[in-house]
């Protein structure tokens, strides 16, 4: 993937991310923490406030109604909760917690890594690797669906852009679309994180919302809206992103402004703004 759209996630409190369904629907009605039926996958409200908490979890504001945490942290009450889960890489410098076969490896046999956050890349090339990768995944999923969280956000989905010397789109999807089944039948409903390239195999997949990050800044919120029916949650971490997103999108789209290293309240650096919400459907 090109290096502007390379996930900004923390690497010291990396996350994984959401996975989807397919046949959901944009009619869904929300219910409250814990009680998603296993059948039916609740979706989030559109346009409305939200918070990114994968690096650390803190009380929300008052005008957030939805929060992405990661799979190790609990669930916001009362409010709809995303688990974060490193689906398609290693956690930063834990290759060693997955079978040494599930990692990608160039033709000298070394470990291939996203450099910027120290994060091994899982080989998603055969059904066999791609299920051992989803039975890990999954029982995070699992533990997340225990919880009370009602969706999950797996990320790095784009590996098959920033490594497409080795993963295709279709090796992509095909994982996805693994994760996605596990999600539903937890009940949870599963987010597409970044990845516009691939929007229009969104059935193929089974995503059910999107997670993106600077899409504002980087021209694709349209791309997103369009395939997901405005259900977009969007991260931007620059300014000018923030200002394009919220002009062109802040009443159809949910958008929050967050520091590149996603901070939790109290740290230096800490930042976190929310385009004025509108009420969700």
């Amino acid at each position: 993937m090109s290096e502007h759209r390379k996930s900004r996630r923390t690497p010291a409190l990396a996350v994984t991310a959401a996975i989807a369904v397919t046949a959901a629907g944009a009619g869904l009605a929300l219910l409250p923490r814990g009680e998603a039926s296993a059948a039916e996958p609740q979706l989030p409200p559109r346009a409305t406030g939200w918070d990114y908490q994968i690096g650390g979890a803190y009380e929300p504001d008052a005008d957030v109604e939805v929060v992405v945490r990661d799979h190790t942290a609990a669930p916001a009450d009362d409010l709809y909760s995303i688990c974060y889960v490193n689906a398609f890489q290693s956690q930063p410098n834990a290759e060693d917690d997955w079978d040494d076969d599930l990692l990608l490896r160039d033709a000298a046999g070394e470990v291939v890594y996203d450099g910027a956050w120290g994060e091994a890349v899982l080989d998603i090339r055969t059904d066999e690797k791609r299920e051992r990768i989803a039975d890990v995944v999954g029982a995070w999923m699992a533990d997340c669906a225990e919880k009370g969280f009602q969706a999950v956000e797996p990320d790095n989905y784009d590996t098959f852009y920033r490594f497409d010397e080795y993963i295709s789109e279709d090796d992509a999807v095909a994982m996805a679309a693994e994760l996605t089944g596990r999600g539903h039948e937890l009940g949870l409903a599963v987010a597409q994180k970044n990845a516009v390239e691939l929007v229009d195999r969104r059935d193929e997949a089974g995503f059910d919302f999107v997670v993106a990050e600077n899409c504002g800044q980087w021209n694709e919120c349209e791309g997103y809206a369009s395939a997901y029916d405005d259900r977009v949650l969007v991260v931007e971490y620059t300014d000018g992103g923030f200002d394009t997103t919220c002009s062109g999108w802040g009443d159809r789209l949910s958008v929050v402004k967050r520091d590149l290293m996603v901070l939790p309240v109290g740290r230096d650096g800490y930042v976190r703004e929310n385009c004025p919400a509108t009420a969700g459907d």
